[in-house]
């Protein structure tokens, strides 16, 4: 298959190419790296992505901003950020990569445990993950021509809790974090939200 990967230097990103390129052709997108680019805050940044990027059969993104502060911090602006970037963005790889699409073609966004786990500091990323995830189960009733669409809600990943410095033991490696991708593009799953942690001993 040909598989799109937004946010394919991150952290997550890489390790989900690194489990795709064993099997299929994948075409790695970035936002400020790569020979294709793209800004998930602007609709026209994502069309010109998928114009550059032609017809694909699956999309997987692990890209998107939010802000992380308390509820007495968080800004018009800060709230926007998430909705704009993280959310949209998402939904618009969708609605927009709709017409780039093969037949049967999949979909496979990131949201957070934030979600369903949430912390002081996390009411605007809480928000826009519950929101992914909610758009996902309302899509996938919608999508043409055989079309599926996932979520995976990644906790913390290993790698960016040792990065800042924080207790490791409490995250996934991100390694197994991408079997969650990898099963939403290779399987049947549709409108489903994928937690990795399930994926630990597989």
């Amino acid at each position: 298959m040909r598989v799109v990967v937004v946010g394919a230097s991150g952290t997550i990103g890489s390790a989900v190419v690194a489990a795709l390129s064993a099997r299929h052709d994948v075409v790695a997108v970035g936002n400020k790296q790569g020979a294709i680019r793209v800004d998930l805050a602007s609709a026209d940044s994502i069309q010109q992505m998928f114009q550059a990027v032609g017809t694909f059969d699956a999309l997987v993104s692990t890209a998107g901003r939010a802000a992380f502060a308390g509820l007495d911090d968080l800004k018009d602006a800060d709230f926007q950020l998430g909705l704009s970037n993280k959310l949209m963005g998402q939904v618009n790889l969708v609605r927009i990569g709709r017409q780039f699409a093969n037949d049967r073609a999949s979909f496979t966004l990131t949201s957070g445990v934030l979600s369903r786990e949430p912390m002081k500091g996390s009411a605007s990323i809480s928000m826009v993950n519950a929101g992914l995830e909610g758009f996902a189960r309302a899509a996938a009733l919608e999508l043409p021509r055989g079309m599926r669409i996932n979520v995976v809600s990644p906790p913390w990943v290993t790698e960016t809790l040792i990065a800042r410095k924080m207790d490791p033991s409490i995250g996934l490696p991100a390694a197994t974090v991408a079997k969650a991708y990898l099963s939403s593009v290779e399987g049947t799953a549709t409108g489903q939200t994928l937690d990795p942690r399930t994926f630990a001993d597989k």
